[in-house]
């Protein structure tokens, strides 16, 4: 699957946000970087529906034919949630893998999809934790299960471990990386951090209202 923008620009008002952008995403991380208000957020919005645009969004095969049933993942910087809740990690994927009210119980069939898509982030030993119990990394790992159910062909990551200690750092980036060895699937990394974009994208664009500089990370990187 390609993700395919052209021309795509987004005005608030007199303020232009994003300003004719063209790029495709193809299979692989793409690492979007930039300033604070260089539009990225906006890309975001656009990508997941949330704002409209001039220009045109296109999903294509990789055959280049339009591409018909396309699913988003998407994983935010950070959830906002009430932290005391007694929710468990199997209580919050079931709300969203099933039409049942929580608060009736999680039949068996609801389980056993829970345990697939944690067992995606090799996160199953965390079903019964209650959420707020969770570390910035477990969290966001259980975030990126619940993205993945249903299979995404567009998977944006929004800063993802924003305030992540290490350890976690390194554990969700591991889990990306096997993503992407793993499945036929655009990944868009956006994050401040150009060590880890570095490391775990293929391709790197750069945002400043438009996009600047696209291409391999070390092309990127070594622009002026």
């Amino acid at each position: 699957m390609n993700i395919e923008l052209q021309n795509l620009t987004k005005r608030f008002g007199k303020k232009t946000a994003v300003d004719s952008v063209s790029l495709t995403l193809t299979p692989g991380v793409w690492g979007l970087i930039g300033a604070n208000g260089a539009g990225k957020t906006t890309l975001i919005r656009a990508l997941l529906g949330q704002v409209e645009y001039k220009g045109v969004i296109r999903h294509l095969t990789t055959d280049g034919r339009p591409a018909a049933d396309v699913r988003t993942g998407y994983v935010p910087q950070q959830l906002e949630f009430d932290r005391s809740s007694p929710v468990t990690v199997t209580d919050f994927m079931a709300a969203s893998l099933s039409r049942r009210p929580v608060f009736l119980g999680v039949s068996q069939k609801t389980r056993e999809k829970v345990m697939a898509a944690l067992a995606r982030t090799h996160s199953e030993r965390l079903c019964k934790r209650p959420l707020g119990a969770l570390s910035g990394g477990e969290l966001q790992r259980v975030l990126l299960a619940l993205a993945l159910t249903p299979q995404p062909d567009l998977l944006i990551l929004d800063e993802p471990v924003s305030g992540v200690d290490q350890n976690g750092l390194e554990s969700f980036y591991q889990t990306v990386d096997e993503l992407k060895r793993t499945n036929h699937m655009a990944i868009l990394l956006v994050s401040h951090d150009l060590d880890v974009v570095r490391r775990y994208a293929d391709r790197v664009a750069l945002m400043q209202g438009t996009i600047v500089r696209q291409g391999d990370p070390e092309t990127v990187f070594d622009s002026e």
